[in-house]
């Protein structure tokens, strides 16, 4: 029996889709044979392959002159190849705003010279500082922000309006409403929250920022090797692109962006509406920088944290536990978690409180 996963990641994907995929795993579409053993540069695949990326420009609107891949490593190895690609200038502008893109700020150190704009870390990450308190330098490479951050359960909503060129990392955000891709260079993403299964990434990038990337690097490492290839430069992660593609259509036909986006931001108004209101249990987040997909909080005595989380689990509420950095909880509440699992979330937390309160 399913139960409501609140995992922040690997996290949980549409049961339509995972049924989609069953009734395919030991043979797609008369071929013989299972997604996974097909060869990558079959017809049978370009055709999977195709259509998700495609599925993916239109829920995003993504320009025609932005290259999209799908790559493997993660947004930790994006951490990386960001600034060996694009760190021509020999500095670059950096949000600290929690455990993301510090992890960030402490790859990117290793390759070029970092510049922290803004922090937040000394008020435990609870908050993005406001665009006008930057200290932006003249000539960066670019402007890396993580957009939300899952860990701290904080998220800048508006895009920076600065002058160099922007990059996101969007990996517990992307897809869950709709965003204007023309104000990025390149967005990165690992796929384990609203895209797919664990093992794929996507980047989205402008193609004269690309031109800028340095060519100097092993294949590998080259967003535009990747680009040249259409993301075939290696055997790529086969599977979870063909289970993404099946996400970008599910999301297709249940309103695009716009309609789901409607729907998150409901999910998040009202856990946090409840928090708000009770005594027992606390969010951290300024207001305005609160997260519509990682709602961490605190019970009132912490000494309860364990008997809330078996009583959850029993109760079919998964992967409550706070990040081991921060402690408390958190309920990740991506796409595939409907309003269903949050209500019944929140009808559980009444009813701890009123039992242990």
């Amino acid at each position: 029996m399913r139960k409501w996963n609140f995992s922040a990641g690997p996290a949980a994907i549409p049961e339509a889709v995972l049924q989609e995929a069953q009734a395919e795993m030991l043979e797609w579409q008369g071929s013989g044979m299972s997604v996974m053993e097909m060869s990558h540069r079959s017809s049978d695949y370009i055709d999977i392959a195709n259509k998700a990326r495609e599925d993916l420009i239109d829920l995003l609107n993504i320009p025609s002159d932005y290259q999209v891949l799908f790559l493997q490593g993660g947004a930790t190895l994006q951490f990386s190849m960001v600034p060996m690609n694009f760190g021509s200038q020999k500095v670059a502008d950096y949000v600290l705003s929690g455990s993301w893109s510090k992890k960030a700020i402490n790859e990117a150190s290793k390759i070029i010279d970092i510049n922290i704009v803004t922090s937040s870390e000394s008020s435990n990450f609870n908050n993005v500082p406001s665009e006008e308190s930057w200290n932006c330098s003249e000539n960066a490479s670019y402007l890396h922000y993580v957009a939300n951050e899952t860990i701290q359960g904080n998220a800048l909503h508006v895009p920076p309006t600065l002058n160099a060129p922007l990059i996101s990392d969007m990996s517990s955000v992307i897809l869950s409403e709709p965003i204007d891709v023309s104000r990025f260079s390149m967005i990165y993403a690992g796929a384990q929250k609203n895209i797919g299964p664990a093992g794929l990434t996507i980047c989205i990038i402008k193609n004269d920022f690309l031109e800028t990337a340095s060519a100097e690097l092993p294949g590998m490492l080259q967003y535009s090797k990747h680009a040249d290839s259409d993301s075939m430069f290696n055997t790529p992660p086969t599977f979870a692109w063909y289970l993404s593609g099946k996400v970008f259509a599910w999301l297709k036909d249940n309103g695009g962006l716009e309609s789901m986006g409607k729907i998150n931001q409901l999910k998040a108004k009202n856990l946090y509406d409840f928090i708000d209101q009770s005594n027992f249990y606390s969010n951290p987040v300024t207001v305005r920088n609160r997260s519509i997909m990682n709602v961490p909080f605190l019970l009132k005595n912490s000494e309860l944290d364990a008997e809330f989380l078996h009583e959850a689990k029993n109760a079919g509420l998964l992967n409550l536990k706070g990040h081991r950095s921060v402690g408390g909880m958190r309920a990740s509440i991506y796409n595939a978690t409907p309003i269903e699992a949050v209500d019944a979330l929140i009808n559980f937390m009444g009813d701890f409180q009123s039992k242990h309160g």
